[in-house]
């Protein structure tokens, strides 16, 4: 695709930005889709002078905002997604008419990838790892859009725990139960849950000898989804598959998260084997 006066851009914005993967699978998606449209790379300190920049371009669409801006972007947008509102923090921009509107589309995308994965919400129990800002929003996901019966909180940081289970209970209604995260607390919680989301970054490259969860406690009736997605496999995800349990990679919540911002961007549906197959190449 030739780029010309024409030409629609979009961009990740945050500091680092760097390793970022979206350039390589945004630009992948638009050449499979034959859009004119291409995607770049801001590394960003100042946020509120970087969006009244981008407000000034005529060609810009949108943006992907990673750390540390997802709540620093909000008060220069014009709009706000109502579950987006909700978690506080955005990932994402989207330029309509001179209006800059944020959604949050990692609230989205560990949706998606939970139902792809062929998981079943409604009416089960849940249990959430973390209660920092991946976490916030995938509890919103889930309190607003999922239908699940109950969620059971497991965080380390007791400031953040409490004030995600009361913005819950008061925002969605949702039953929450909030605990430290330790043995004592995943003992009770995990024989009778259905869904484990593991949103620490514990496992994480260069420490991939860590997880939170004692394998003994992983059982066949359990769906482990680990938002890590560096390693691909994380030790909680090799020892849930031993135990017998249903996964869901870190990968599959990246992949969807960035197809929601392309349907966002471009109105269309998401090539997103297109996607997955950049995605999976910088993992093999």
């Amino acid at each position: 695709m030739d780029m010309n006066a024409h030409t629609q851009f979009c961009g990740v914005i945050g500091n680092p930005v760097e390793h970022s993967l979206s350039p390589a699978i945004h630009n992948a998606a638009f050449q499979k889709l034959g859009l004119n449209f291409v995607y770049l790379a801001f590394p960003v300190e100042a946020i509120g002078d970087a969006i009244k920049g981008l407000r000034a371009l005529g060609n810009f669409r949108g943006a992907s905002v990673t750390i540390p801006h997802k709540v620093a972007a909000v008060p220069f947008l014009d709009a706000v997604d109502p579950t987006a509102c909700h978690i506080g923090a955005i990932n994402t921009i989207v330029a309509e008419g001179g209006s800059l509107t944020g959604y949050n589309t990692d609230a989205t995308g560990a949706l998606r990838a939970l139902r792809e994965g062929g998981v079943t919400l409604q009416g089960q129990h849940v249990v959430m790892l973390g209660s920092g800002g991946a976490a916030r929003a995938i509890a919103f996901a889930l309190g607003t859009e999922s239908g699940i019966n109950r969620l059971t909180l497991l965080g380390i940081d007791e400031r953040e725990r409490t004030a995600l289970a009361r913005d819950l209970q008061s925002k969605t209604g949702l039953a929450v139960q909030a605990s430290p995260l330790d043995d004592a607390s995943l003992e009770q919680a995990l024989p009778d849950a259905r869904v484990l989301i593991h949103c620490t970054p514990m496992g994480m490259s260069p420490n991939v000898q860590g997880t939170v969860v004692p394998a003994s406690l992983l059982h066949t009736g359990l769906t482990v989804m680990d938002i890590v997605y560096n390693p691909r496999e994380t030790r909680l995800l090799t020892e849930a598959k031993a135990a017998g349990c249903r996964t869901v990679p870190g990968l599959e919540m990246f992949l969807h998260q960035a197809a929601a911002q392309f349907e966002l961007w471009t109105n269309q549906a998401a090539p997103t084997e297109v996607m997955r197959a950049v995605l999976e190449s910088r993992f093999s």
